[in-house]
């Protein structure tokens, strides 16, 4: 694993101009190894086994967070490319703000990072089943997903409305003008 080169106060100059997060997308920097920097599944941030206490830190870095197409994860800029750990989805919904009701719905999450996302077309709310239990996630962008902490699951199932489907009744949601499956009952 290589040190980081990109001081933060350099990357933070670099990213000056943008709100929300870098156009990584568009940036196609030479590869510079793999860091020790890892994402937990609780959505803490590690550097050489250290924790990241800054969240202005955690920010910066998640500002720069891409999903590469073999399905690692990159920090990204204009200069190089690193790839990172994360041992499940890269960010964590940890608030639920909900509105409307029925089709009128809304599901606004603030995820660990402070960025907020709205569940619809664009955001979709998926879950799967994970050693039988359910795994919750937001789509947040280019194939980086939050996972919806327990307790705001807790809260989504407190909201969704009973729905008969072909398999039985299920528990649905509405955000966005999409209907979103939490599980079958």
């Amino acid at each position: 694993m290589q040190d980081f080169r990109l001081d933060p106060q350099s990357l933070s100059r670099m990213l000056g101009e943008f709100r929300g997060p870098a156009p990584v997308q568009q940036w196609h920097p030479p590869y510079c190894g793999e860091i020790d920097m890892r994402i937990a599944r609780d959505g803490r941030w590690y550097h050489n086994g250290q924790l990241i206490r800054r969240a202005a830190l955690v920010q910066l870095f998640a500002s720069v967070l891409r999903r590469e197409p073999d399905g690692s994860f990159s920090l990204v800029t204009p200069a190089e490319r690193v790839t990172i750990r994360v041992e499940d989805c890269p960010f964590v919904a940890t608030l639920l703000n909900a509105g409307g009701e029925g089709e009128q719905g809304m599901l606004e999450f603030t995820l660990n990072t402070g960025e907020r996302v709205q569940a619809g077309p664009q955001h979709r709310l998926l879950v799967t089943t994970v050693d039988g239990e359910p795994h919750p996630v937001l789509q947040v962008r280019d194939g980086l997903d939050a996972l919806i902490s327990r307790n705001v699951f807790y809260q989504l199932a407190a909201l969704a409305q009973v729905e008969a489907s072909s398999q039985g009744e299920r528990l649905v949601l509405w955000s966005g003008g999409e209907k979103f499956v939490l599980g079958q009952i």
